[in-house]
């Protein structure tokens, strides 16, 4: 076991800092892409949903509600799939924002412990 100083202490601090500021301005990137990608999704979802709606199926019938959601997701599948991998990435970011500042409570526990025993 290594002896850990006060310095190292400071430096990985530092350097768990500039990592905060990083991981922060990532995730409000991918949180704004994910808005914006939802917002398109919904706002097409809604348009296909009320094309079909005064469509007839190929029976002859109208399309039901549950008929008209699926064919809206289908519609849109590829927004569906880019919003499912940003609230993904978003998730991602969030965890990992959360990572890095438990290390940094650790980082300061040891290094409150460091400066006890460097006092004693």
């Amino acid at each position: 076991m290594s002896v850990v100083t006060p310095n190292q202490i400071e430096k990985r601090l530092y350097d768990l800092s500039k990592e905060i500021d990083e991981s922060q301005a990532y995730l409000e990137q991918t949180e704004r892409e994910y808005f914006e990608t939802k917002a398109q999704y919904e706002i097409s979802l809604a348009k296909t949903r009320l094309e079909y709606a005064s469509k007839s199926s190929p029976t002859g019938k109208n399309y039901t509600v549950g008929e008209r959601e699926d064919m809206a997701i289908l519609i849109n599948e590829a927004l569906h799939f880019k919003m499912a991998s940003t609230e993904a990435a978003v998730r991602s970011a969030r965890a990992n924002v959360a990572r890095i500042r438990t290390q940094v409570d650790i980082a300061r526990s040891i290094g409150t412990s460091v400066r006890t025993a460097m006092d004693i």
